[in-house]
């Protein structure tokens, strides 16, 4: 969440911040709580230092052996009053608590101003998109004909949005998975853990907003259980209400989990296919930095995923996403697209974003610093990749005209040394 003190002191600039997304930040709304926080925590300033004067006149009185029974009276007043202003405090405190935690973060300067998707700004490619002597098949008939995709089984099983892997295919989701978990852990310095697939309220308030995207993810009826988005959700609050040493940091996470989001909004898009589901893998990665080394962090965790296409030799771009585009709690995104031939144009396989000291605000997540204090850590993560994504991109990006798929190279080796799926007899 934004800080408070920056409110109070400079709201202009977290007004024009704010507008840069979009986003109308309610001054009036934000000065009569703090108007009201001002009040009570002045009147209650007050009645301490009464009570502390009135509790030095009891010795006096004490000292000179006089009757302190009435001095005594009125302290005891004030001390009713003092709890009802401490209660009063609490609750403004709170109400403005809950206004900031529905407010998104503040863009970097550098990042373009947009309305939407249009206004995203391309910083470079990487390779050239295949020229194929064929029809090209989408990856839903590539997988048809490799026998190893069924979404009628999954309609059965759960209804749309799912779908169902066999044979090969299950098996290439899976090496794609593990070469891609291999790649962080040996070479990119993540060390890998397993987390519950589900987390609190408070743990998904951590991260976003819950208020305001709890329709977006799946809920345990009669629990405070949600089922994770991704795994960005139970990994960053590792350090939630925690103090790390400065000397543990960078803290760096790699994590293969399913990712279960209910698409709410999505309706009429991307139907056809494994590019939205309900559910699908991700291999997440999330980084805890200092504040001075979270930008090179950014542009490192970035590269890293760049690393796993060029590897699988996928055509793709990186773009940085303008204001209007930007994730809640971002202040900064890169999102990698990767080709897709079937539809003739790039397709997002990884969001990679810095949240500075946003989510760790939220979090209570600090480090300590040479000095002794307490500070903030930054906060980043993002996608290494999707897998399902990264699985239609094979799936279109490899095919051949006699309904095979190609395996990669850096794949074989996880498929027992197979070189190509075949089509089903």
């Amino acid at each position: 969440m934004l800080d408070l003190q920056q409110l109070r002191k400079d709201l202009n600039t977290v007004v024009a911040g704010l507008a840069r997304r979009g986003v109308a930040f309610d001054v009036g709304a934000f000065q009569r709580l703090e108007d009201n926080r001002k009040n009570v925590q002045t009147s209650t300033e007050e009645l301490q230092a009464k009570r502390n004067a009135l509790s030095k006149q009891i010795g006096v009185l004490k000292g000179k052996g006089e009757d302190t029974s009435a001095v005594m009276a009125e302290v005891g007043g004030l001390g009713d009053q003092l709890k009802a202003n401490e209660e009063k405090l609490a609750a403004v405190q709170e109400l403005l608590n809950t206004f900031i935690r529905t407010i998104p973060n503040i863009p970097r300067a550098e990042v373009p101003e947009g309305k939407d998707a249009d206004g995203n700004v391309k910083v470079r490619e990487w390779g050239t998109p295949r020229a194929f002597d064929f029809a090209v098949k989408d990856h839903v008939d590539v997988g048809a004909g490799l026998g190893g995709l069924d979404f009628d089984t999954a309609a059965k099983l759960s209804g749309a949005r799912f779908s169902v892997l066999k044979g090969g295919l299950a098996r290439l989701h899976r090496a794609i998975a593990q070469f891609m978990l291999n790649t962080h852990t040996t070479e990119h310095g993540y060390t890998e853990v397993y987390v519950p697939y589900m987390v609190s309220g408070a743990s998904a308030d951590g991260v976003s907003s819950l208020a305001k995207f709890k329709d977006d993810l799946f809920k345990i009826e009669g629990r405070d259980l949600y089922l994770i988005p991704t795994a960005e959700y139970p990994v960053t609050n590792f350090v939630a209400d925690s103090i790390v040493k400065a000397e543990e940091l960078p803290l760096k996470f790699a994590c293969h989990s399913p990712c279960f989001r209910s698409e709410a909004g999505s309706y009429g898009k991307d139907t056809r296919g494994m590019i939205r589901q309900h559910q699908f893998d991700k291999v997440e990665l999330v980084q805890i930095v200092e504040p001075a080394a979270s930008w090179d962090a950014h542009e490192q965790l970035t590269r890293h995923a760049e690393i796993v296409l060029e590897r699988l030799e996928l055509p793709y771009r990186r773009v940085v996403l303008c204001t209007g585009d930007m994730g809640f709690s971002a202040a900064k995104t890169y999102d990698l697209e990767v080709w897709l031939p079937a539809q003739n144009t790039y397709r997002e396989i990884s969001s990679c974003s810095n949240f500075e000291a946003f989510q760790a605000r939220r979090l209570k997540a600090r480090y300590k610093t040479a000095q002794g204090k307490n500070e903030l850590v930054h906060t980043l993560n993002g996608s290494g990749l999707a897998v399902g994504r990264t699985l239609v991109a094979v799936l279109e990006n490899f095919q051949r005209a006699d309904g095979s798929v190609e395996i990669p190279a850096v794949l074989r080796p996880y498929m027992g040394g197979l070189e190509a799926i075949l089509p089903a007899a």
